[in-house]
């Protein structure tokens, strides 16, 4: 797949520098996603991988600690693959993952670390719940939702660093991110996150989703996924877990939902399910 042109007011090279800098958590994610996808995997294979980061395995063994978790008193990696299955390491993993990644606040977004980081488990779980109602993978689901926020990180800490000129995202211009950051950078959150997560091998369908979920294309169809992040996008909004420069980017429409085989009542259930799996999950990022 064609890597999304770069406009000249960030290259490339320039945001993979920036995202050289970030943990390496998320490339453990998307290995961790193929592992899973074979049968043969073991615990051994599992635990390896997750070892390459030892900040990761750390914090891995303390959410898998959590109440959330079962309170295991878990010493090892090797413990809590074994305990929550690899059906939830996966979930783990992301939880890990996005805590990691989310260190911060994004001043130039105005958003605090918490609320962004509860937006992005909210919006994971919201898609995963969508997936689980179609054929679309459940994990593939959950991991968009986690990473499609990456760009707005990289974007934070190039525009602190002098980027467009430092300026500010105004809440109160009521302008959505992908306008105000194609103003300032000529380049929006969604496509800067396509450059990296098609950088950090995440299967494609991923990058593409990510890139298309705002659905601001000339009229072209969405892929499945792209549709998915969308609803959930909806779902998260609808349980004000939305951040403030996306709310006019998720649109309900069930003629939009049917496109990718959801109906009503199946959209009804997989917001339950999000806010049932949010409530166990709030406390461990």
């Amino acid at each position: 797949m064609p890597i999304p042109s770069v406009a000249p007011v960030l290259t490339r090279e320039r945001i993979l520098t920036v995202a050289r800098g970030l943990p390496a958590a998320p490339q453990v994610l998307s290995e961790l996603g193929e592992l899973l996808q074979d049968p043969n995997t073991d615990l051994e294979q599992v635990s390896d991988l997750l070892r390459r980061d030892a900040a990761l395995a750390a914090r891995v063994i303390r959410i898998g600690n959590s109440a959330a978790f079962g309170g295991n008193a878990l010493a090892s990696v090797e413990e809590a693959v074994n305990r929550v299955g690899f059906g939830e390491i996966f979930r783990l993993v992301g939880l890990a993952t996005t805590s990691r990644l989310a260190d911060r606040a994004l001043v130039s977004y105005g958003v605090e670390a918490e609320v962004f980081r509860a937006n992005a488990l909210y919006h994971a779980l919201a898609a995963e719940a969508l997936a689980k109602e179609t054929e679309i993978d459940a994990r593939v689901a959950y991991a968009a939702g986690l990473m499609r926020g990456v760009g707005m990180i990289v974007l934070d800490r190039l525009m602190r660093e002098g980027a467009g000129g430092g300026v500010k995202y105004v809440v109160e211009s009521g302008e959505g991110y992908a306008a105000w950051e194609g103003r300032v950078v000529a380049l929006s959150n969604p496509e800067v996150a396509a450059v990296i997560l098609a950088e950090w091998r995440f299967p494609e369908d991923v990058v593409t989703g990510v890139r298309d979920h705002y659905l601001l294309g000339s009229g072209t169809k969405p892929t499945p996924l792209a549709g998915l992040l969308n609803a959930a996008g909806v779902i998260a909004s609808s349980a004000y877990r939305s951040l403030p420069g996306e709310a006019s980017y998720w649109t309900y429409c069930a003629s939009h939902l049917a496109g990718f085989g959801l109906d009503d009542a199946a959209f009804a259930r997989a917001s339950a399910a999000a806010e049932k799996a949010f409530d166990r999950l709030k406390d461990t990022i």
